[in-house]
């Protein structure tokens, strides 16, 4: 039989690994930062026409061709080392990691040449092709030149190639490492063990001289402690129970409203539950993980744990920790004593029943995996592991069986104390057929994937639903107008008197907090469980957040994020200096508002483009590669976005040059009002009736406006007056004038005047115009000035003509009347024509005119 040591035992998940990498994955990516050499490119000078530059970009080609040269042997050396360790999966993961390292080294020294080649391609371009033949011979320092950059052009070339060349030999044993994991995992999966009466007797023999040998080392290992290290042994426990109890009232202080259900709550909401099912379940099993980490940190840091008992000391944290996280899971997802605060319909005994099973399948897995690690650390043969798993699958495939003979979904009256019915036909069959499948599988000799499929099961399981859960109470607090009846959410409206708007914006913004620490904590452990190391999931982190790729283009997710910081403050700091100038300088300085605002705006712009610019190169990306884009833009500017750009570089025009301000009385149009703000595509413009209208910029550049305010707020103001023709003119003048000056805010220079304009049909117009400091100041004035005016006008006895009109109304008649009315009156006409005093009927012009009816009595004169 083969024995390859831990083969089988490799199967099962590393619990210590599970419940350790929430701590050790932030210090280890920080290692790997910290251990991971970064890249650097080579450092090339320009080629000028002095010796010293050349040989200091000699020197780094030829550095850079030493460091091509030790990295083929660091990729020999690697090569080696895969083919001698091909069976060994934690060596192959470390050598993964130094594959990727190397990867990287020789990437950054390929790229380190690119601005030196730009450089020598720019030079070459300069200085052109050689003379042909027949033409004149060129300067001699031009032509030693142009020889020197194709030489290193040629040494550079060479030296990239080997680089390319051996990157791609990397990135090949990077794939053969992977291939041989994902081998090596399939064959310790299907790899079959004779199970046989001789087997178990051969496991019971080593189970009893393992038993020995553990209770030696454990009674050396004490022994040794108590007498030679009972002060750090002390010291690391009491360090540890300080550590867990600072966490755990931390934990309480911050989420208590989060880890206990309130039994004077007979209904809670389902995000009420939703929320105290993940939160109590992540951040107990999170505070016990610490404990068991610190615990192991300080016993190891102290030297108080041999290297026989390390191991397993790990493996009993691991199990601890697997069974209180299934523990706290079954109780917060079945709650057997609290039907109210359940999440699945189940009865009573149902939810008590179904946590029970669970948590024998953990207590069973949590053995396995304690005594496995004993094994493995007294070196035990292979077939007391192989029995010992075969006997955790046994139990696990009845424990499955056993449950899905149960009753535990809820009665159909909906009472939890009733008798519940039984599965679903189709759950019943999955428990039976999963169960059956591990006794088989066990059975005929698959002991490894039946205890893989075992742990995935219980482990996989509880982690994923978990996870489900919490993504579940993202997207109940993401809901419209649900995170403002939650007690946090009342609490930072209160804090912050955010409004309901605000307030469920916050609550979208914490739903997505909680999918991020879901997936955060799920993911990684999941993939934990299925054979990842933690190396892998350093270096997929790196990958991620250091290494995207998009076709040629390079993205850098920690680049990415550093650009929108750096973004974020440039912009806050522009905001700041626009309100420290405008407050501070253009205010005391008693600047025009429109000056300010031109000025604030233009600092606006060019603040948020110098942020932009140093985001986008903080972030990494090179718009070199983004020409094809710029150019299919450039040619949807000339088509579809003219109007845009059009607008956007008129109103850059009309805060350079200033035709109008903020604040000015302009009228464009049909428009006419007071300039409030100019931005980058349309201006506003508010009405006297507090419309507001936007003008696109280009229509203000293109068309004329008129600025009542341009150079300053002086204008004319005038105001009509009409008098009757029995009014004396002069008086009229110098009642106006007397009245006009008597007003201060009327400029006296120019002074007011009266304008005798013209004589009209019923009366005498005069126009009285003065000038004014500030328009604005204008209706105000008017006012007051025509009150004036009429009283004076009453008290001197002037009259204020009225038009006149007269109205004629028409009674109807009947027949006979009207038919003498109409002989009598053809009758009167003729006499009238006669005498020539014929009356001409009024035609009906546009004007004021006066109608008179002849008819004896068809109407009467009535004078409106």
């Amino acid at each position: 039989m083969a024995n390859p040591s831990g083969d089988t035992l490799r199967l099962t998940p590393i619990l210590l690994r599970t419940f350790l990498f929430l701590s050790l994955a932030a210090a280890g990516g920080s290692l790997v930062y910290a251990q991971t050499p970064q890249p650097q490119p080579v450092q090339v000078q320009p080629q000028q026409q002095s010796a010293e530059p050349a040989a200091l970009a000699t020197t780094a080609v030829e550095q850079a061709a030493k460091d091509v040269e030790k990295a083929k042997i660091a990729l020999a050396s690697l090569q080696d080392g895969v083919k001698q360790n091909s069976e060994d999966d934690d060596a192959l993961v470390a050598l993964n990691g130094k594959v990727d390292q190397l990867g990287r080294t020789v990437t950054g020294i390929s790229s380190g040449f690119g601005p030196r080649l730009d450089q020598i391609k720019a030079r070459l371009a300069e200085l052109g092709d050689p003379p042909k033949e027949g033409q004149p011979a060129e300067a001699e320092i031009v032509a030693s030149e142009r020889n020197a950059l194709t030489a290193e052009r040629a040494q550079i070339n060479a030296v990239k190639g080997d680089a390319e060349s051996l990157s791609a030999a990397i990135g090949k044993l990077g794939n053969q490492i992977a291939e041989i994991r994902r081998q090596l995992f399939a064959a310790t999966l299907l790899r079959r063990t004779d199970i046989s009466g001789s087997v178990l007797s051969d496991a019971a023999t080593a189970f009893v001289q393992e038993a020995g040998a553990f209770w030696q080392a454990l009674a050396s290992w004490l022994g040794f402690v108590l007498k030679f290290k009972a002060l750090a042994f002390f010291a690391a426990i009491l360090m540890s129970l300080a550590t867990a109890l600072i966490l755990l009232s931390g934990s309480y202080r911050l989420f208590g409203h989060y880890l206990q259900r309130k039994e004077t709550v007979e209904q809670p909401s389902y995000i009420s539950r939703l929320s105290i099912a993940f939160w109590s379940t992540l951040i107990r099993t999170l505070s016990l993980a610490a404990l068991l980490v610190s615990s192991y940190f300080f016993l190891n840091s102290f030297n108080v744990l041999r290297p026989d008992i390390a191991p397993v000391v790990a493996a009993l944290f691991g199990a601890i920790g697997l069974v209180y996280f299934v523990r706290r899971f079954s109780n917060a997802v079945f709650a057997p004593k609290e039907p109210h605060w359940r999440l699945v319909k189940l009865s009573n005994r149902g939810a008590s029943s179904i946590g029970a099973c669970l948590l024998a399948m953990a207590i069973v897995h949590a053995l396995d995996f304690f005594f496995g690690s004993i094994g493995e650390a007294m070196g035990s043969p292979l077939v007391l592991t192989v029995v010992r798993s075969l006997i955790a699958a046994l139990i696990i495939g009845l424990i499955l069986i056993a449950a899905s003979f149960g009753r535990p979904m809820l009665a159909r009256d909906g009472d939890p104390d009733s008798p519940g019915r039984h599965w679903p036909r189709g759950m019943a069959i999955i428990l039976r057929v999963l169960g059956a499948g591990l006794i088989v599988s066990a059975l005929t000799g698959y002991v490894g994937l039946a205890r893989f499929v075992a742990s995935q099961l219980i482990v996989t399981g509880a982690i994923g639903v978990t996870t489900y859960i919490g993504l579940l109470s993202g997207k109940a607090i993401s809901r419209n107008e649900t995170f403002g009846d939650t007690a946090p959410g009342r609490f930072i409206a209160r804090r912050f008197k955010l409004g309901p708007v605000a307030i469920d914006q916050v609550g979208l913004l914490v739903g997505f907090c909680i999918y991020g620490v879901a997936l955060a904590v799920g993911i990684p452990l999941i993939l934990l469980l299925w054979g990842f190391h933690v190396q892998d999931l350093q270096l997929l982190a790196y990958r991620l957040f250091t290494e995207v790729r998009f076709g040629g283009i390079n993205i850098s997710l920690v680049g990415i994020f550093t650009g929108i910081l750096l973004f974020a403050g440039g912009y806050l700091l522009t905001r700041w200096i626009q309100r420290w100038l405008d407050s501070n300088i253009m205010a005391r300085s008693h600047v025009d508002l429109g000056v300010r605002n031109s000025v604030k705006t233009g600092i606006g712009y060019l603040g948020v483009g110098i942020a932009a610019l140093i985001g986008i190169s903080s972030a990494g990306i090179d718009l070199s590669n983004f020409a094809l884009v710029a150019s299919a833009l450039s040619v949807g500017i000339g088509f579809g976005l003219q109007n845009i750009v059009s607008n956007f570089v008129s109103g850059l025009i009309l805060l350079v040059e200033r035709p109008f301000k903020v604040g000015d009385h302009v009228v464009s149009g049909t428009a006419e009002g007071i300039v409030k703000r100019i931005s980058v595509r349309a201006t506003e413009i508010e009405t006297f009736r507090k419309q507001s209208i936007i003008v696109p910029n280009s229509e203000l550049i293109n068309a004329s406006v008129g600025n009542w305010t341009h150079r300053n707020k002086m204008g004319r103001s005038e105001i009509p007056v009409s008098v009757s023709y029995n009014a004396d003119p002069q008086k009229v003048m110098d009642i106006l004038l007397e009245l006009v000056n008597a007003v201060p805010l009327v400029l006296r220079n120019p002074e007011p005047h009266v304008e005798f304009v013209r004589f009209g049909p019923y009366s005498l117009d005069f126009e009285l115009r003065f000038m004014l400091g500030d328009m604005g100041d204008g209706m105000k004035i008017r006012n007051e000035l025509r009150i004036a005016i009429l009283k004076r006008f009453r008290a001197e006895g002037i009259e204020i003509p009225l038009p006149q009109s007269d109205v004629v109304f028409h009674r109807p008649l009947d027949p006979i009347t009207a038919a003498a009315a109409e002989t009598k009156a053809a009758a009167n006409a003729d006499d009238t024509a006669d005498a020539g005093e014929a009356d001409e009927p009024a035609e009906d012009d546009g004007r004021v005119r006066r109608l008179r009816s002849k008819a004896g009595d068809g109407g009467r004169d009535r004078q409106g």
